[in-house]
């Protein structure tokens, strides 16, 4: 594992970090928005409001975990543009799409928006102590609490308009449905609730996090297939068979980061992240060490995504940590093995590819792009460093 580590080290600051360093818009603030897989920099695409919210996290995390201060920079650059331009002044939230200047385009409010503007906000005043981030992050964490979660079906809702009124649940949506309740905006609540609990301790806060871990063992994971359920309908009716597997191996370590955080020693939920570890060890890794996509009814899509390799290393670490299980650090070998040869792209100026065919082709899909920020990879290269001891 030292190997690995310090293999990651290198990937981290040689080349996932550089190549997003490098689309700093000076002129209108944030991040360029894409760049393709011929690796052209686009300058006038839209910028995306998750997009901001994952630079800022993870150059916020990485300057803290790795101690270089270059990193800080691109932190508040990151910052100042959350809160100049994401961030709607009048009705408060955080937007969905902005254009390359910085004017909002889409005004829709998402709660996994402002999950992600939590995550990282209370990640930034971490290595600042900035109070206006920290001020803003409980804000969003209001908006949520009063404006997305339904007591009546203990549930967090998804999809609203600038001023708040809930619309349909088109953006996290996807494989023909639309769900009114969904598994991934659940997971990244939990995930940013967590961290904006390690700044603020709020009972109120210990509380909604208890219920979420409530929300997960008792409407999410099937406790016959170990796996967890993706979309829902109002009353929490699963709409869809299918299986994340990429979701459900960050699930198991990301809930078990708040269990570990609230010390919390539950056999249950413990069991319920180690379960999740095996059956995803069992039904989604693949002879060459990679963790395929998903599985939808009968039909499996064999796509290695690079999000999916990324949390798959940390999950499968999480979990040897918690049995002592050698085959999970096997596992993650194996994984990164596979990552080195397929998933990062070894061309000048580029990061890691979108995701990988069957047939070991990369997919030709944008290398960066709303969706695809340095969130994923470069936590997995900061939760390596944390955890494998020298």
């Amino acid at each position: 594992m030292k190997k690995l580590k310090k293999e990651v080290v290198k990937e981290l600051n040689q080349h996932i970090l550089p190549f997003w360093m490098k689309l700093k818009d000076e002129e209108n603030g944030g991040f360029y928005g894409v760049v393709d897989y011929e690796l052209n920099i686009d300058k006038g695409a839209n910028k995306g409001g998750i997009a901001i919210t994952r630079f800022l996290w993870s150059f916020s995390a990485a300057c803290r975990i790795t101690k270089k201060e270059e990193y800080l920079e691109y932190a508040h650059h990151a910052f100042n543009f959350l809160k100049t331009k994401v961030y709607d002044c009048k009705h408060k939230g955080l937007y969905w799409m902005l254009d390359y200047v910085g004017n909002p385009i889409d005004t829709r409010k998402h709660i996994y928006t402002q999950a992600f503007g939590i995550y990282a906000l209370s990640e930034y005043y971490r290595i600042t102590n900035s109070n206006e981030a920290l001020e803003l992050a409980k804000e969003l964490y209001n908006l949520i609490e009063t404006k997305g979660y339904s007591d009546e079906r203990n549930a967090y809702m998804e999809e609203f308009n600038r001023e708040w009124i809930e619309t349909t649940n088109e953006m996290l949506s996807e494989n023909g449905v639309l769900a009114d309740i969904t598994t991934n905006t659940h997971l990244h609540i939990i995930e940013a609730y967590t961290n904006l609990y390690r700044v603020w301790q709020s009972k109120e806060l210990e509380d909604r996090l208890i219920n979420l871990i409530d929300i997960f063992y008792e409407r999410i994971f099937n406790k016959k297939t170990k796996s967890l359920g993706v979309f829902f309908d109002r009353n929490w009716n699963e709409i869809l068979d299918l299986k994340s597997f990429g979701h459900d191996i960050e699930a198991s370590w990301l809930i078990d980061e708040t269990l570990k955080l609230l010390e919390m020693e539950k056999e249950e939920f413990i069991n319920m992240v180690v379960d999740i570890a095996y059956n995803t060890a069992d039904i989604a890794i693949q002879e060459d060490g990679s963790i395929i996509n998903e599985k939808e009814c009968d039909r499996t899509d064999y796509t290695r995504v690079w999000w999916g390799q990324a949390e798959a290393m940390v999950g499968f670490l999480n979990a040897y940590e918690r049995t002592g299980d050698k085959r999970f650090l096997y596992l993650v070998k194996g994984l990164w093995g596979y990552t080195k040869d397929y998933v990062i792209d070894k061309r000048d100026n580029s990061e890691w590819f979108w995701s990988v065919e069957s047939n070991g082709r990369p997919t030709k899909r944008e290398i960066a792009e709303p969706w695809k920020t340095p969130y994923h990879n470069t936590r997995f290269c900061l939760e390596i460093i944390e955890r494998v001891k020298e």
